[in-house]
């Protein structure tokens, strides 16, 4: 029997992002959903290598954008989050939800 695999923190992070993000996620803007949500500084680099990782797993797929003159005629790389992607959020939530189920988190008011 297959063990359920669940997300890793930045996996998990980068996921999300990818879901407010829509149709406008790619690298640059992926940061930036990550630094002012979760108060986070990530590397560009380290945002890549994630999704270049989770584009082999299956949980995002990646396309390109029309080349822009800003850009020096260069396309920007976005991202989707696949089925497989948002069915390992989801997973992922529901462990954590159960691991924290009644229990007096440190700092928390209620």
């Amino acid at each position: 029997m297959l063990r359920p695999c669940y997300l890793g923190e930045f996996e998990h992070l980068i996921l999300l992002a990818l879901m407010r993000l829509e149709d406008r996620a790619y690298g640059v803007t992926v940061r930036q959903e990550i630094e002012s949500r979760a108060n986070r500084e990530v590397s560009l680099g380290a945002v890549y290598a994630t999704l270049d990782r989770m584009e082999i797993k299956g949980y995002v797929k990646s396309f390109r954008g029309d080349p822009t003159p800003e850009r020096g005629g260069r396309s920007k790389r976005f991202f989707r989050v696949t089925p497989k992607g948002a069915a390992a959020v989801n997973r992922t939530h529901r462990a954590i939800e159960s691991m924290t189920q009644g229990l007096q988190l440190l700092g928390s008011s209620s």
